[in-house]
C-alpha cells in the first residue's frame, strides 16, 4: 500500500497518537516524534524509501524555527551576544573537530576523512535543543542562552564547511561512491565553479539584499497586504518571505537557516512581528514534528543490527567527547552549576546538518558511502538519546540542591524578624515594603549574579539555597516570626513549607503560588497566607475596565471586594476537598463545591450591584465625577488592608 494520502495519514496518525502519550509520561514532544518514527518505519514498515526525500522537505521546519528565533532578537541583543557567539561557539566547534579527528586518526581512518568526520560531528541539533528548551521554559536561563549562542555559531559554520569539504576529496571514493545518495544536492546553486574572488562579493550582495529588503521593502509590502484584510494572503506573504530568502541563500551557496535567521533579526522591531510569528508558528511546528519522525523512521535497523557494538560505541564515544569539551568550556565562560550541566547535556549530540554534510561528502568523494551510512546511524542515535538527557536534567539535576556550585553559601551573621526565601520580582517588593517600615529581614537567593547586583544597590542579600535546612537555621529560623516563600520552583517551595512547618509549628508562613493547584499544595504543606502571583493585578485590571465602561467607581470597588472575598472563601473550601492523587475533574466533592460556589458568586455579585452604598462599609471617597485620575493615584485610592488568614484558611490572592 502506498501513495501520498496513505503516507500522510500514517505520519499524522503517528504524531497524534505518540506525542500526547509522550507528553503525558513527561518524555517531551521531541522524543514522542522520534519514537513514532521508529515504530512506523523500522518496526512496522508502514513507511520506507520516501522517508529520506521527505526528511529534506521537513528540514525546512528548522529554517522556519530560526526565522522565528530571529524575530525575538533585536540587533542590539545579537551584538551583546558576540563574545559567547564567537568565543564559546568558535571554541566548541574548533576543539570538538580537533578531538574527534584525532580519535578517528587513532582508529586508522585516513586523515582527510577524519577531518571531515570531526567537522560533521562538531555540530549539534538546533531543532531538538531549541524545541526542548522552549518546551521546558529554559531558553532564558544561562545554560539556555549559552546553548543558543553555540547553535547559532554552528549554523554559521556550516557555510565554510561546505566550502572546505570538497578540498578533502579522494579519487578512489569517487569510483566506489554512490552519486545518487543524498537529497540536497547543489544543482540549484548559481555559484558552482566560479572563482573565490567572485564568490565573496556575491555572498555579501545576497546578505545585503536580505538586510536592505527587510528594512526598506518588507514593511510597505506587509502594510499593503494588511489593508486587504485577508488573513490567508498575509499568511501566504509570510511564507513567501521565508521561502524566498531560503531560495536566495541556496542559490548563492549559503545556509537557508542562516539567511532566514538574519531576516528575522532585521524584522525584530517591525510592527508586523507578532503577526508573522502567529502565521509561521503552525507550519514550523508541523514541519519540525515531521522532521523528527523522519529521523526515527530513517534508522536502518539492518545496518544497526549488523554493527550494533560499533555504532553504539561510536555514539557513546561521540557524546562523551562532546560533553567533556562542553563542560570544559564552562570553565572559561563561567555559569551556575545547573546551567553548566544543562549546556553540557543539551549539546552533546550530533545534529541534523550532519545528514546534509554526510550526503554532501558522499557526492564529493570525501567519505566512502558505506562509512557514511554508519555515521548517519550515529547521528540519528545521538539525536534519539538527547531527549533522555533532558529528562535526566529535568528530573534529577534541576531539582537537586545547588550544593555543587563553585561559590559556597555566604556566612549569615544577621538575624531578622522576617526570612525571605527568594529575591526575584516578588521577593524584592516584599523586602522593600518591610525594610521601609523598619523591619529587619534576612534574604536568601541562590542566583549569585542577583545577590551581587542587589548589594550594589545597598540591599543586603545572602547567597545560598533557601531549601537547605542548615542555611535556614543559620538565617535564624528558630527566632524569626515570619517566613516569606518567594522562590520560583513550585515543588521546592512546597518542600520548604513542609520542612519549616515541621521545625516551627508557630511561625507564620506566607507563600507565593503560581496557580490554584499550587495553592492547594502549599495549603496542605502548612502555609498560613498564600498569594497567587497574578490575582491582585488581574482584579485591578478588571476594576479599570469596569470604570472605563461607565460603572460608578464606588460600585466597581464594592464589586471587586465582594469578588475577592468570595474567591478567598471558595479557595479555602476547595483546598480542603483537593486530592493530589486524582484530577479535580474526577473529584466529586471538589466539583460539587465548585458548582455551588459559582452559583453563590453570581448571587453575591448581583447583590453588590443592587446597593450603591452600605453603611457597614469602611469610609471610601470616590474620585470626583467627570475627572479621570491618573492610574497611580487610582491604585493608591482603591488599596486597602486585606484581612489576614488563619492556619486553617489560606488567604490566596491570585490565579
Amino acid at each position: 500500500m502506498g501513495g501520498f494520502l496513505f503516507h500522510a495519514f500514517v505520519y499524522l496518525c503517528a504524531a497524534v497518537v505518540a506525542v500526547p502519550i509522550a507528553k503525558r509520561l513527561g518524555l517531551g514532544s521531541v522524543l514522542g516524534y522520534l519514537i513514532a518514527g521508529v515504530v512506523i518505519g523500522p518496526l512496522v514498515g508502514l513507511v520506507g524509501t520516501e522517508t529520506q526525500d521527505l526528511q529534506h522537505f521537513a528540514e525546512f521546519g528548522v529554517v522556519m524555527m530560526l526565522f522565528l528565533v530571529g524575530l525575538e532578537l533585536e540587533p542590539r541583543v545579537l551584538w551583546e551576544m558576540r563574545n559567547r557567539l564567537l568565543g564559546l561557539g568558535g571554541l566548541q566547534v574548533g576543539v570538538t573537530t580537533a578531538l574527534v579527528a584525532g580519535i578517528a586518526l587513532g582508529l586508522g581512518v585516513r586523515w582527510s576523512v577524519a577531518v571531515a568526520i570531526g567537522l560533521i560531528f562538531s555540530l549539534s541539533s538546533t531543532a531538538i535543543v531549541l524545541q526542548t528548551l522552549n518546551e521546558k521554559g529554559l531558553t532564558k536561563t544561562e545554560g539556555g542562552r549559552a546553548s543558543f549562542s553555540v547553535l547559532l555559531f554552528q549554523d554559521i559554520a556550516v557555510i565554510p564547511m561546505l566550502a572546505l569539504l570538497p578540498l578533502l576529496a579522494v579519487a578512489e571514493f569517487a569510483r566506489h561512491g554512490d552519486p545518487g545518495e543524498g537529497g540536497h544536492g547543489t544543482s540549484m546553486s548559481l555559484v558552482d565553479g566560479i572563482s573565490p574572488w567572485a564568490y565573496g562579493p556575491i555572498v555579501l550582495g545576497a546578505v545585503a539584499l536580505v538586510i536592505i529588503g527587510g528594512r526598506s521593502f518588507s514593511r510597505p509590502l506587509f502594510r499593503f497586504i494588511a489593508q486587504s484584510r485577508l488573513r490567508e494572503i498575509f499568511t501566504a506573504a509570510a511564507l513567501l518571505l521565508v521561502i524566498g530568502i531560503a531560495l536566495l541563500m541556496t542559490l548563492v551557496g549559503l545556509s537557508p537557516a542562516l539567511g532566514t535567521f538574519l531576516a528575522g533579526v532585521v524584522l525584530a522591531d517591525s510592527e508586523y512581528r507578532h503577526e508573522l510569528e502567529s502565521d509561521i508558528e503552525p507550519f514550523k511546528g508541523l514541519l519540525l514534528g515531521l522532521f523528527f519522525i523522519t529521523v526515527g523512521a530513517g534508522i536502518d535497523f539492518g545496518i544497526l543490527g549488523a554493527n550494533l557494538g560499533v555504532v553504539l560505541g561510536l555514539t557513546v564515544g561521540l557524546m562523551t567527547t562532546k560533553a567533556l569539551v562542553l563542560f570544559g568550556l564552562t570553565r572559561l565562560f563561567p555559569m551556575p552549576h545547573r546551567d553548566r550541566l544543562l549546556f553540557t547535556l543539551g549539546l552533546a549530540q550530533a545534529g541534523e546538518f550532519g545528514f546534509v554534510l554526510l550526503s554532501f561528502c558522499v557526492q564529493n568523494a570525501v567519505v566512502p558511502s558505506e562509512l557514511a551510512k554508519t555515521l548517519s546511524l550515529v547521528v540519528a542515535l545521538s539525536m534519539l538519546l538527547t531527549p533522555a538527557l533532558f529528562i535526566l536534567y529535568d528530573r534529577v539535576i534541576a531539582h537537586r540542591p545547588a550544593q555543587g556550585d563553585e561559590r559556597t553559601a555566604d556566612e549569615i551573621s544577621e538575624r531578622g524578624t522576617v526570612i525571605i526565601a527568594g529575591h526575584g520580582r516578588f521577593g524584592q517588593i516584599v523586602n522593600r515594603l518591610l525594610l521601609s517600615n523598619g523591619y529587619r529581614t534576612v534574604v536568601l537567593d541562590h542566583r549569585s549574579e542577583l545577590v551581587d547586583g542587589m548589594r550594589k544597590f545597598g540591599v543586603r542579600t545572602f547567597y545560598g539555597d533557601a531549601t537547605r535546612p542548615d542555611l535556614l537555621h543559620a538565617a535564624g529560623l528558630h527566632h524569626a516570626e515570619v517566613l516569606v516563600v518567594a522562590i520560583d520552583d513550585r515543588e521546592r517551595a512546597v518542600q520548604l513549607v513542609e520542612h519549616v512547618r515541621r521545625e516551627r509549628a508557630d511561625i507564620h508562613i506566607i507563600a507565593r503560588a503560581q496557580d490554584r493547584h499550587h495553592v492547594y499544595a502549599l495549603y496542605s504543606a502548612g502555609a498560613n497566607d498564600i498569594v497567587r502571583e497574578t490575582f491582585d493585578s488581574s482584579v485591578r485590571a478588571g476594576r479599570y475596565a469596569m470604570v472605563a465602561l461607565g460603572e460608578h467607581p464606588f460600585r466597581v470597588e464594592k464589586a471587586a471586594r465582594v469578588f475577592v472575598d468570595h474567591d478567598r472563601e471558595t479557595l479555602a473550601k476547595l483546598a480542603r476537598a483537593w486530592n493530589p492523587r486524582i484530577s479535580v475533574f474526577d473529584n466529586p466533592e471538589y466539583l460539587a463545591i465548585a458548582k455551588k460556589r459559582n452559583e453563590m458568586m453570581e448571587a453575591a455579585m448581583q447583590g453588590a450591584h443592587t446597593v450603591l452604598h452600605d453603611r457597614t462599609e469602611r469610609g471610601w471617597t470616590p474620585p470626583p465625577k467627570n475627572n479621570r485620575p491618573d492610574p497611580d493615584a487610582k491604585s493608591s485610592e482603591v488599596a486597602r488592608q486585606e484581612p489576614t488568614g488563619s492556619a486553617d484558611v489560606p488567604v490566596a490572592d491570585g490565579q
